[in-house]
């Protein structure tokens, strides 16, 4: 299951830079996750300040 960004994310980029498949990219209001290339490996998840980023 990959994860997701929710409406809490404060656009730091965090997440983007810690994925290493760099299915993270800034989307119109918040960055947003490529489900189909998340290898849900929760690296993402543990460098965002405001834990917006959550397991779908």
């Amino acid at each position: 299951m990959a994860y997701v960004i929710n409406d809490e994310c404060i656009n730091c980029g965090a997440c983007e830079a810690e994925c290493p498949t760099s299915c993270i990219s800034q989307g119109e209001k918040i960055y947003v996750v490529n489900a189909d290339e998340c290898v849900d490996c929760g690296a993402c998840a543990g460098v965002c300040p405001v834990d917006a980023v959550k397991e779908g």
